[in-house]
């Protein structure tokens, strides 16, 4: 990881799902060895979207 941390590669707005942390679950247990991170964020603005966000640590 850098000195400012994780840099923000890409975020995309989604419809929330009930399964969808699964997904980021097995994204990061994944690819961390490739220097990946993913997260996911409840939008603020609008309950039934996520944003979905890939950093590079």
């Amino acid at each position: 990881m850098t000195q400012s941390g994780p840099e923000t590669l890409a975020a995309l707005r989604v419809s929330k799902t009930d399964n969808l942390y699964r997904i980021v679950d097995c994204l990061n247990r994944t690819l961390k060895e490739k220097d990946l991170m993913f997260g996911l964020a409840l939008d603020q603005e609008d309950e039934k979207t996520a944003i979905f966000t890939i950093y590079e640590t």
